[in-house]
Parts: structure tokens; C-alpha cells; sequence
């Protein structure tokens, strides 16, 4: 059977646990599926029919309907557990260093060369909360113009401004300029541009964000399909995370929900190639605020939009749901937790009830999507079609 469209959604931050090297990363412990499904908010029916709770590793349940999807977990072999490194393992790039952090806030030879660059001072210098941030800064920074640069535990170095202070492509070109700056030693995995509206006490931030990412450093599975006169359309922040390389059609989300209805609308398209989503809302703002029935009810959200998707897909259609690392909003702290992440696999193609074990890297599933498409070529990871393809 011949597959044409393939969509890979990731559930930014829906780790599973069991990372071996967790405690390498002072992670020891966490499992964001397992703080999450003892919330009474969480309800996931359709995942479970796919296999979620069947991966090994996962506790049970003990009402598991038939299955009807292949299902498994992957180990990263990347030394990180950020967004960018997660998607860029997921697409086929082991990332051998992880890219770097700031605990400590940027050393002055950046802040020198962000001030020389831009012309303004800098404020805070400091990881974090990006709502916070504005709250504790956004009065002085109106006062002054300086801008507001933090960090977060990820490899980020983000530009916060009043839009009545800097307008949208001044704070652009400031971050197109930090992005240049931030390269060798220094090669942060985004730059990003944080605008916010309000008055001192009541600020807000905009929709009006934008990432500037590196561009993957080796072959990606979109560089493939692409090359091979294929399609690769991006849902979210995909487009950001690989700095647009081969991301031939892309469109931005609100949340959650606008993701997935926007997923539904490519649905519709007839394309060949490569769907591929980031929904960002579990992690951003339920992981990294602790909030655990938050980030339950969005995963029981999903599943409802999830259940319609399935329901509209053709005989030509295969569809893995998978993570890009955790961010258990129990655990201690608000950074993203170091964990396994599931794979899902569902479609006419898909042989139902395979239990695909542990994989090695997240890179398993790049490879696939290329092997599913017919396609090879220069990525890791080995492909887990023949394991779960249908017999004719």
C-alpha cells in the first residue's frame, strides 16, 4: 500500500519517564505522563486505543480497548532537552554537544556587543519568566528604553520591548543582529523576539513573537523529501525551529486548538509529503508553570481534535504522535525534564497492536517517514517501517 502524506505531531513536552540518564541532567524521577494522568482532567481516550498506556514502561490500564496503532518509546541520544535539539533528532540530527546555556545570564563580552550592535542599554541579564520579566522590568524599561535580554533553562537568549518603545521591526532587526552575534561559542539555539503591550502593573505580551533559529547543522528528513520534489508543510513553531530550511509552506497558531484545526484544514489538501506540527501549549504554558490539571486538560483537548483527525484520514495517510522531551509540571522546578518520549503510529498502512520496544533515538521516526515515502538519505536513525507495515 502506497502512503503519500504523512503528518508527525509533536506534544511539545509530553515525556514518559524513564530517561536513563536523567539523573545526569538532575532530572531523576520525572514522568510528565504520569504527573498528568492522575489529574481528574486528564481523559484520553484515543491515545489509548492507539497504545499509549501500553508502552513499555508506562503504567497500565486496565480498561485497554483493542488496539489500533503500533506504539513504542525513543531514547534521545542528543545531550540536551530543548525544543530545537528534540526536533532536530526527531528530523534525523544527533546533536553530539548541547547547545549552550546561560544560568548565570550572558557574559559581558555579549552584552557589550548586543549594546554596540543596537545602540540601547540592557536590563535583567538573568533566566527568567517571560511574564515575569516584563512585571519586574517593563516600567524602568519604558523609563529608559534599555532592553529587556533574559534567559530561560533552554539555550535562548530573548529580547523583551514595549511595542510603543521599539517598534516590531526595530525589535526584529535587534534580534536578527543578536543572532549574529550569537553564533560560534555562543550558538544559542534561538534568538527570540518578545514584544509586549500595557501600562506599568497590567503588561502583556503580544502575538507578535519570532524565533530566530540556527539552521540544522547536517540533513534533515525535510531536506530529503524536499530534494525529492516532494511536500513539507509546518503547523506552529517548526518553520522557527529549523530556521525555515525546507519548510516549503508554514502557518503560525494561537494554541493548542488553532493548531490542530489548522492541521485539519492540510488535511484537506491533497499533498505529497510531509506534514509536520509543533503544538507548543503543553510545554509553555502548563510545564513550565507547574500547572498539572492544565496541562491534563489540554491532553484530553487533543485527544477530542485527535479522534476527528483520524476519522478524516485517508487510506494513504500515516500518523505518529510523539514529544520532543518532558517538562513533568510536578517535578521541582520549572525546567524541561529529561525523558523518553512515546511514538504513536496509525493509518490503513500501519500494522495495529505492535509494540515497538525502546528505540535509540528520537531519529527512528525521520527515518521512517523517509522509509514509509520511499525515500533515503543521509540522516540517523533506522526506520521502524517493516516492523509495523501491513501486508497487502
Amino acid at each position: 500500500m502506497d502512503i503519500n502524506r504523512v503528518f508527525v505531531i509533536v506534544l511539545d513536552s509530553y515525556g514518559i519517564g524513564n530517561a536513563p540518564d536523567a539523573a545526569d541532567f538532575g532530572d531523576a524521577g520525572a514522568n510528565t505522563l504520569a504527573t498528568i494522568r492522575k489529574s481528574e482532567k486528564y481523559d484520553t481516550p484515543n491515545m489509548k486505543k492507539l497504545g499509549l498506556f501500553c508502552i513499555d514502561g508506562v503504567e497500565p490500564v486496565p480498561d485497554q480497548p483493542p488496539l489500533e496503532g503500533a506504539f513504542g518509546r525513543l531514547t534521545e541520544a542528543s545531550r540536551g532537552k530543548d525544543t530545537t535539539i528534540g526536533h532536530w533528532e526527531i528530523a534525523g540530527i544527533i546533536s553530539e554537544k548541547p547547545l549552550p546555556t546561560y544560568p548565570d545570564g550572558f557574559p559581558q563580552e555579549v552584552l557589550d556587543e548586543l549594546e554596540k550592535a543596537t545602540g540601547r542599554k540592557i536590563l535583567c541579564n538573568k533566566p527568567y519568566s517571560g511574564t515575569q520579566v516584563i512585571a519586574d522590568y517593563g516600567e524602568e524599561h519604558m523609563k529608559t528604553g534599555s532592553l529587556i535580554v533574559y534567559t530561560s533553562a533552554d539555550s535562548v537568549l530573548q529580547i523583551a520591548a514595549h511595542e510603543d518603545v521599539v517598534p516590531l521591526e526595530t525589535l526584529y532587526d535587534y534580534c536578527h543582529k543578536a543572532r549574529e552575534i550569537m553564533m560560534g561559542e555562543h550558538s544559542v539555539g534561538r534568538v527570540i523576539a518578545r514584544p509586549f503591550v500595557g501600562t506599568p502593573g497590567n503588561f502583556t505580551r503580544t502575538p507578535h513573537r519570532h524565533d530566530y533559529s540556527l539552521e540544522p547543522p547536517a540533513q534533515t528528513m525535510m531536506d530529503v523529501i524536499a530534494e525529492n520534489g516532494m511536500d513539507t508543510l509546518g503547523v506552529g513553531k517548526i518553520y522557527d525551529i529549523f530556521a525555515g530550511k525546507n519548510i516549503q509552506r508554514t502557518v503560525s497558531i494561537t494554541n493548542n486548538v488553532d493548531g490542530m484545526e489548522k492541521t485539519l484544514e492540510f488535511q484537506k489538501e491533497d499533498f505529497h509529503g510531509l506534514c509536520f506540527v509543533n503544538l507548543v501549549d503543553f510545554d509553555m504554558l502548563y510545564g513550565h508553570r507547574n500547572d498539572i490539571d492544565g496541562y491534563a486538560n489540554a491532553a484530553t483537548v487533543f485527544d477530542e481534535q485527535l479522534g476527528t483527525f483520524m476519522e478524516r484520514m485517508r487510506d494513504d495517510d500515516v500518523l505518529f504522535i510523539t514529544a520532543d522531551h518532558g517538562c513533568d509540571p510536578g517535578y521541582p522546578g520549572t525546567d524541561h525534564t529529561r525523558e523518553q518520549i512515546p511514538v504513536l503510529v496509525y493509518g490503513a498502512a500501519v500494522k495495529p497492536g505492535v509494540n515497538l520496544g525502546t528505540g535509540s533515538t528520537y531519529a527512528n521516526i525521520g527515518a521512517t517517514v523517509l522509509d514509509m515515502l520511499g525515500l533515503k538519505g543521509q540522516i540517523k536513525g533506522e526506520s521502524f517501517y517493516p516492523l509495523i507495515k501491513k501486508s497487502c
